[in-house]
């Protein structure tokens, strides 16, 4: 549920504004963002900082945190050193590969305006299934026919 901070602004999840993917390289996650629209790309480079990106994460990642820019597809491809565990072939981690790092990527907690705010959470994308509404306690897909407790309507 979007929260509103500093006057002007809205705290909203980064799934509104980008999608991402994750994988793994050795020891390193590897975990691109892409904005869904253009416009929102400077957003993100302002926002998605290495040092962010690493506080974000906590102790999961043991290394330092790197952020390449890649403009020309709105994305912005982090390398979170030392957060396998040692890697695949040699980790216990449930995740070696390191594939939800990017749904945690997504659950970042993001101050934007409220203008981006509300375009975003419009949308209807990504993650976020057309028709739901966060004051039901369980997401309706519009049409189904379904009421909120799951059952027919």
């Amino acid at each position: 549920m979007p929260t509103t901070t500093t006057p002007g602004t809205t705290t909203i999840q980064l799934v509104h504004l980008a999608h991402a993917r994750s994988g793994d390289k050795g020891d390193t996650a590897n975990v691109g963002v892409i904005a869904y629209d253009a416009v929102d790309y400077e957003l993100l480079r302002e926002i998605l900082t290495e040092a962010r990106v690493k506080a974000h994460f906590g102790d999961l990642v043991k290394g330092r945190v790197e952020r390449f820019e890649l403009p020309n597809l709105q994305a912005l491809n982090f390398m979170l050193h030392g957060s396998l565990g040692g890697g695949g072939t040699v980790s216990l981690m449930t995740d070696a590969q390191g594939k939800v790092f990017s749904t945690a990527m997504l659950r970042m907690e993001v101050e934007v305006p409220d203008g981006v705010a509300q375009r975003a959470m419009t949308a209807a994308r990504g993650r976020v299934p057309e028709g739901y509404d966060p004051d039901q306690a369980v997401p309706v897909p519009a049409g189904s026919g379904r009421s909120d407790t799951g059952s027919p309507a």
